[in-house]
């Protein structure tokens, strides 16, 4: 198992723009938005402040077509629950960014709301657009083409999912995520291809090994009428539950997370 420090950090991790590079390009209202948005920023409020949202509100006043702002005014939304005001500014960061704001969009969608479809569909999208890697989610748990295939999974498409999850790993410039190989060991897992999940589960205990991994493995070998790794790999995914060695997330549960209960049932 590797040895990993994680850190709990902002939601929006995108990269600050330069500013001088749209006065560069001639685009000085771009430019004005952004010297306005620097300068709110330098100011040090915290997302759920007044104060930020109403600088918010004052750049888009005068620059209604700012993706950025429209973006950052929906992620106080996103994190407080309201869903709705969430979407009506992300979607406007889309309509005039989509290349930077789609992929964060459809990630969201999969995540918190289980809009499978339209992920795929926000993915595929910038797949389009974008002639370079699609890059990963903001937290940096998943490449985008590994989120795609954890929706085709969830809408039932084992097959397809796991075209999409091959392709991506073998891919020579994929970083792995903290849980690919997990998810695709639940994919084979649910067609019951036991041997390919366990390659996979087996690949995921040297990446990150957690307690749902230990779990599945020994649901694996349960199937298999193999009483004593059943029970081995059952008594680990307990102690390392316990431990905490599990699947996080800061603002929502991981797609396919197991919990202590579930694995004392089972």
């Amino acid at each position: 198992m590797k040895n990993l420090i994680l850190f709990l950090i902002p939601f929006t991790i995108f990269a600050q723009e330069n500013c001088n590079y749209f006065k560069m390009m001639g685009d000085n209202q771009k430019y004005e938005a952004c010297i306005m948005y620097e300068d709110l920023s330098a100011k040090g409020y915290y997302q759920f402040q007044k104060e930020w949202m109403e600088g918010l509100d004052k750049i888009l006043e005068k620059h209604p077509d700012y993706a950025k702002a429209h973006h950052e005014k929906s992620i106080p939304y996103l994190k407080s629950g309201d869903f709705v005001n969430w979407k009506i500014n992300i979607d406007k960061a889309v309509k005039y960014d989509a290349e930077n704001y789609l992929g964060f969009r459809g990630s969201v969608k999969a995540k918190f709301f289980g809009d499978n479809i339209g992920a795929i569909a926000d993915i595929d999208s910038l797949d389009k657009i974008r002639d370079y890697d699609l890059g990963m989610t903001n937290n940096g748990d998943y490449h985008l083409n590994i989120v795609k295939a954890i929706c085709y999974s969830q809408l039932d498409q084992k097959e397809k999912a796991i075209e999409i999850f091959e392709k991506q790993l073998a891919d020579e410039t994929h970083t792995i995520g903290l849980y690919d190989y997990y998810q695709l060991g639940v994919t084979y897992f649910e067609i019951k291809s036991y041997e390919k999940a366990l390659q996979e589960f087996q690949k995921q205990l040297t990446e990150n090994e957690n307690a749902e991994t230990h779990y599945y493995l020994g649901q694996i070998y349960k199937n298999l009428n193999q009483q004593e790794k059943y029970f081995q790999h059952k008594e680990k995914a307990i102690d390392f539950y316990k431990k905490g060695i599990i699947m996080r997330d800061p603002y929502n549960e991981h797609i396919n997370k197991v919990y202590l209960e579930t694995i004392h049932k089972n």
